[in-house]
C-alpha cells in the first residue's frame, strides 16, 4: 500500500514540476497561496424562489441586498447627504439608465464626471480589497484595465501622484470615454461586493420573465443553483418526459404566462389552440378561470387562454394516469382519479368519498379507458414534445441548469437545498424505494440526481426512460424532497367545491424544524458538524404579516422564501428573504415589493430592506475558513512535497 501511495505520489509531483519546474517558481507560489488564506472571505448572496420575476431578481442582484449601500455608508459615512449616496447607488445599480437621466440635466459633464470617478475609485478600492492583484485584474474591462489598475493600485491623495491621477481622469474624459469608464467601473464593484451568488431553486413558473432570469445566470461570474421543484419540470420537458411538459404548460396557462413559451422559446401553440377551439368552443371553462395581472395581461386572450388551459389540463391528468399505472413503484395509486369520474351522476370518487363534480364536459374521455388521449391530444402531445426538445434557446438554458446545478450544496459548511428532507414522524429519515432499492437521506438525494442527470444526457434508452420518469416523480411524489408534501391535489382544486379535499399535508420536515436534534441530524447526515454550519432551505413561503419568522432552530435553519412570486405577495405580506453572508456574518433581508426599474432610476428608489443580522462571528471569517481556503492548503502541501523533491534530488529543477 506504501509503495503504491508512493509511486502514485511522484506521478502527481512530476505532473507538478511541470507547472513549477524550479525550487524558486514553487516557493513562490506557496508564499502567493498562504498570503491569500489570510484575505477575508468574499460575500455570498443567498436567492430563491424568483419565479420569472426578473425585475425584481434584478434589482436584488445588482443591490446585493443591500450590500452595495452598506458598502457606501461605510467608505463615506457622513461626507456624503443622503441624497448623494442615493444617487451613487442608483448610478452603480442601473449605470447606463441613470447617466442618461443625470447628463441630460447635468450643466457641467465634466466636474461631475471628475467627483464621480472619485467616488467609484474609492468605492472599487474598497471593495476590491479582500481579492488579490490579480483576480482583481481578471475582473477589469479589458478597455479600461489598465487604467484602472493604475487608479485602484495607487494612492491618489499623495500629492506626488495627485497629478498622474488627474491626468489620467482628463484624459478619459477629454477623448470622450468618460461614460464608458462610469459604466464599467459600476459594474466591477457589483462583481466585487458579490463573489458568489447562490440561487436554491424555482427560477421558472407563474412570473413572465424567466428565460431573461436565466441569460442573466448565464452571464454571472461565480453562481450555483439548487434546482427546485418548477425547474425540474421544465428540465424534463426539455428532455422529452410528457408529463413534465403538460405541467408547465398547464402552470403557464394558468397565470397568464403562455407568451413565456410562444415569445420566450418560440414554442409553437398554434396545434393546441386548435385542439381547444375543436373541443370546447362552446365550453366556458368555468373552473379554469386564469390567475393573471390585469395591468399586464390582454383580457380578450382570456377566453381563449381558459380553453387552452382546460385542454391541456385534461391532457395532463391522463397522461399522469398512465405513469401511475406504469409505476405501481412510485405509489400514487390513490391519485388515479379520472377513472372515477361518473359523468351521468356528475361525481367523482377520491380516497373512497363521492363528491360533485364542478364540470362534466369531458369530451375527449374514453369510459373504457379514460386515461387514453385521443388522437388530436395525442398529435398535438407529439408536436410539443419536439417543439421542447428541438428548442435550442430551452436547451441551452437547461444544459446550464445540469453544469450548475444539483439537488443539494454543501458550501463552506452550510447546506443548501429546495424543499425538505423526507423524514417520518419520528423525525428519522424516511426509507424510499427508487427502482427495487431503499434509499433515505443524502442517500436519496444523490440517487434521484443521478436519474435527474441520466435523463437528459444517458445514451442508454432504458435509464434515459427511467430518468425521465423520475422527473415527474421528482416534480409531485410525496417522497420527494423538493415537494415535500403528501399530494398535489391539482385535479381536485378545479373541480371539487369542497376545499377539505385541496389540502395537502407537509411531511412531518416542517413540523420539525424547530427541533434541534433532528435538524442536527440531518447536518452529519450531509457532513455537517461545525458549530457555524447552517441548513439554507428555499420553497416555503414564510408568512410574516402572521408574525412567522424565517430563522428556524435558534439560526440552525433559515427559511428564504418569502415570495418574490408576486403570486405569493397578498399571502406572505413580503416580496421575498435574501441572505448575504460575508466575512463577519450572515445577514436575513425581507424586501419590500418591487414597481419597476423606470420608477427605481427615475425616483432613485431602493426595495426597502428589514435586515436581521443571523450571526455576527467572533473572529472575522477568512479565505483559510472556506472550502477554497481547503484546496488551497491542499495545493501548499503538494508544493511543499515538490521542494522537498527537488531538495533531495528525487525530482530535477529544469531550465525555464
Amino acid at each position: 500500500m506504501g509503495k503504491d501511495f508512493k509511486v502514485d505520489n511522484e506521478l502527481y509531483l512530476r505532473t507538478l514540476a511541470k507547472q513549477f519546474p524550479t525550487i524558486a517558481s514553487a516557493a513562490t507560489e506557496i508564499i502567493n497561496l498562504s498570503a491569500i488564506l489570510n484575505l477575508p472571505k468574499g460575500t455570498e448572496h443567498f436567492l430563491t424562489d424568483i419565479h420569472g420575476e426578473y425585475e425584481q431578481f434584478q434589482h436584488v442582484l445588482k443591490n446585493g441586498s443591500g450590500a452595495i449601500r452598506r458598502k457606501i455608508e461605510d467608505e463615506f459615512g457622513n461626507s456624503l447627504s443622503a441624497a448623494e449616496k442615493r444617487t451613487l447607488a442608483t448610478l452603480i445599480y442601473y449605470p447606463e439608465l441613470k447617466l442618461d437621466r443625470i447628463l441630460a440635466e447635468e450643466n457641467n459633464k465634466t466636474d461631475w464626471y471628475k467627483v464621480t470617478i472619485y467616488r467609484l475609485i474609492r468605492l472599487c478600492r474598497a471593495a476590491s480589497s479582500k481579492y488579490t492583484r490579480s483576480k482583481v485584474r481578471k475582473s477589469l474591462p479589458k478597455d479600461f484595465a489598465y487604467v484602472l489598475e493604475e487608479l485602484l493600485s495607487g494612492r491618489i491623495e499623495m500629492s506626488d501622484q495627485t497629478a498622474y491621477y488627474n491626468e489620467i481622469i482628463n484624459s478619459v474624459i477629454t477623448t470622450g470615454r468618460a461614460r464608458e469608464l462610469v459604466v464599467g467601473m459600476c459594474n466591477v464593484i457589483r462583481r466585487f461586493v458579490v463573489d458568489h451568488l447562490h440561487v436554491l431553486g424555482d427560477i421558472y413558473d407563474r412570473g413572465p420573465r424567466p428565460y431573461d432570469v436565466m441569460d442573466t445566470l448565464m452571464a454571472h461570474h461565480s453562481v450555483d443553483i439548487q434546482w427546485g421543484n418548477h425547474d425540474v419540470i421544465w428540465m424534463g420537458a426539455a428532455a422529452g418526459e410528457t408529463c413534465c411538459m403538460a405541467n408547465l404548460l398547464r402552470i403557464s396557462a394558468k397565470y397568464g404566462n403562455l407568451n413565456v413559451l410562444e415569445d420566450g422559446y418560440g414554442i409553437n401553440l398554434i396545434p393546441l389552440v386548435k385542439l381547444a377551439l375543436n373541443t370546447y368552443a362552446n365550453d366556458p371553462c368555468d373552473c379554469f378561470k386564469l390567475n393573471y395581472r390585469e395591468d399586464e395581461y390582454d383580457a380578450t386572450d382570456a377566453e381563449l387562454d381558459k380553453k387552452m388551459h382546460k385542454a391541456i389540463a385534461v391532457i395532463q391528468f391522463k397522461l399522469e394516469g398512465q405513469k401511475m399505472l406504469e409505476h405501481p413503484d412510485f405509489d400514487m395509486n390513490e391519485r388515479l382519479i379520472m377513472n372515477t369520474m361518473d359523468l351521468e351522476k356528475g361525481t367523482v370518487m377520491v380516497e373512497g368519498k363521492e363528491y360533485p363534480l364542478l364540470d362534466t364536459n369531458f369530451p375527449t374521455l374514453d369510459p373504457d379507458d379514460p386515461f387514453k388521449l385521443s388522437q388530436e391530444e395525442a398529435e398535438v402531445v407529439e408536436h410539443l414534445r419536439r417543439c421542447f426538445v428541438g428548442c435550442e434557446k430551452l436547451q441551452r438554458h437547461i444544459r446550464f441548469l445540469y453544469s450548475k446545478g444539483n439537488l443539494y450544496k454543501v458550501y463552506n459548511d452550510n447546506l443548501l437545498y429546495h424543499g425538505c428532507v423526507p423524514l417520518n414522524e419520528d423525525g428519522s429519515f424516511k426509507e424510499v424505494n427508487i427502482y427495487g432499492k431503499k434509499y433515505s437521506g443524502k442517500a436519496l438525494y444523490d440517487i434521484l440526481e443521478s436519474y435527474a442527470r441520466k435523463a437528459y444526457f444517458s445514451l442508454d434508452m432504458e435509464e434515459k426512460k427511467k430518468g425521465m420518469d423520475l422527473m415527474w416523480y421528482i416534480w409531485e411524489n410525496k417522497n420527494s424532497p423538493v415537494f415535500g408534501k403528501g399530494k398535489m391535489t391539482t385535479f381536485e382544486r378545479y373541480f371539487i367545491a369542497d376545499k377539505q379535499t385541496h389540502k395537502e399535508p407537509k411531511n412531518p420536515y416542517y413540523k420539525l424544524m424547530e427541533d434541534e436534534t433532528v435538524v442536527k441530524r440531518i447536518m452529519k447526515e450531509f457532513g455537517l458538524s461545525g458549530k457555524d454550519s447552517h441548513i439554507v432551505n428555499g420553497h416555503v413561503p414564510v408568512e410574516q404579516k402572521k408574525g412567522e419568522s424565517p430563522i428556524k432552530c435558534n439560526g440552525k435553519l433559515l427559511l428564504i422564501d418569502g415570495g418574490f412570486s408576486k403570486a405569493y405577495q397578498s399571502k406572505t405580506g413580503i416580496a421575498g428573504y435574501t441572505l448575504v453572508y460575508n466575512s463577519y456574518g450572515m445577514m436575513l433581508a425581507a424586501h419590500e415589493p418591487f414597481v419597476s426599474v423606470e420608477k427605481a432610476v427615475r425616483e432613485e428608489l431602493d426595495i426597502h430592506s428589514d435586515h436581521t443580522l443571523v450571526q455576527k462571528v467572533v473572529r472575522r471569517k477568512l479565505v483559510a475558513d472556506t472550502d477554497a481556503g481547503r484546496e488551497v492548503r491542499a495545493n501548499i502541501e503538494g508544493l511543499t512535497q515538490l521542494l522537498e523533491a527537488y531538495r533531495t534530488g528525487l525530482l530535477q529543477e529544469k531550465e525555464v
